[in-house]
Formats: structure tokens, sequence, C-alpha cells
């Protein structure tokens, strides 16, 4: 079956299998979170325990975990993360900048960090705005298409909410400069709720997010 990314409470996983990492997405909570479980190998990596941990245990499966990592410190992203943490022993991983209001936090990322799940390195982006440590995981294929984890700071149509202007502008001035000035149209990303998309399909209304103000 051809990956969408469309996913909803309660319906089956989408999967996609790139030749080295498989990605598998669900929706969680009364908010439709987005969690992404990243398999290599025989290692497995959570990209927020936003909720329903039944759920996302069962999605982990025999396989075991290694890392939770949390895009940032907004409650609906990390409600299941202390059952998670507890059900596999897994790390819990999130920016220094918003660890202080995530549980179980057991080890803090910053900008340039990478995390490995099996022969997988994902690269931590930075996005300052949505909150203080919102972050980005880069995984760069080597079959040429980068895939890109946005939590709140990048979803189609726009960044997340932000409450002060120079917030604002600074989560725009991040994306210009280190998403869209460094990665291709081809570059995938996939937000913490909602639909995916591209870079390119985002890209020609850059200006508009910026003049719009939120």
């Amino acid at each position: 079956m051809t990956y969408t990314g469309d996913v909803t409470k309660g319906g089956p996983a989408a999967v996609r299998t790139l030749d080295q990492l498989t990605i598998s997405k669900v929706s969680v909570g009364p908010m439709d979170n987005n969690a992404y479980l990243l398999r290599s190998g025989d290692e497995q990596v959570l990209i927020d325990a936003a909720n329903d941990a039944d759920t996302l245990i069962a999605l982990i499966g025999s396989g075991g975990l290694s890392t939770v990592v949390t895009t940032h410190r907004h409650g609906d992203h990390w409600q299941a993360l202390e059952d998670v943490v507890e059900a596999t022993g897994a790390r819990s991983l999130a920016h220094a900048a918003d660890a202080v209001e995530i549980p179980v936090v057991t080890d803090t990322l910053t900008e340039g960090d990478t995390v490995k799940v099996g022969d997988c390195t994902l690269e931590v982006i930075h996005l300052v705005g949505h909150t203080p440590g919102s972050i980005a995981l880069l995984y760069r294929d080597p079959a040429g298409t980068a895939h890109l984890w946005t939590g709140d700071s990048l979803f189609p149509g726009g960044h997340g909410k932000t409450i002060r202007p120079e917030d604002h502008i600074s989560l725009m001035d991040d994306l210009e400069a280190k998403v869209f000035g460094q990665l291709g149209d081809d570059t995938w990303f996939y937000p913490g709720h909602g639909k995916d998309s591209t870079l390119g399909a985002e890209r020609p209304h850059l200006a508009e997010w910026r003049e719009r103000g939120w």
C-alpha cells in the first residue's frame, strides 16, 4: 500500500518502509496527536509518546524500545511518556530548554546532537518559537530523500501557534535558515498533528506566513 501519512485515532498505523528505516505513524489522544515509531535493524525509537499508552506499547510490540524523543514541552505530546518508559525501560530525551516541564527526561538534547536508531542517525534541529525548546529530527536517507519530524514547529500551511510577535519571528527565522534553507523540496516532513507534506509544497508560502504574523 502506498504511504500517504493519513491516520485516524483508533485506526491502523500508516507504515512507510525505507531502505534502512521503517516509519509507523499513529494518531492518539483527543487532540489527534501523531506518534511515530522508527525501526532500524533491532532498534526502535518513538517520537512523542503523546497519549494512549496501550496503543503505543502495542505498536512497539516485542521489539523493545531504546529511546523516546519528545519534540517539545506541551502536555499533549507526553501524556503517555511515563507509562511507555516504565513499560519499556527506554531512555527519554528532550531539548534542554523544555526538559524541566516534561516528566521522566533522562538526558537532554541541543542543536546538532544526534539520536541513533540502529544504523540510522537522526539530527537534532532546534527551532525556537512554538516553545523555547522545540526540536525537529532529521534523517538523511542515503537513497536521497530527507525525512523530517517537526513536532508543532511546522505543519502543512504554516507553523504552530506562537504567543508573542518575537516568537513568530524567531520561528520563521529558524525555519527559513535551518529547514527550508538547508533541505530540498523533496524533503518529506511529519508533523505533530494531522497530515504530512513536503517542503516543496510549502516553500511558496513562506512570505505569506511571515506576513500574517502567527
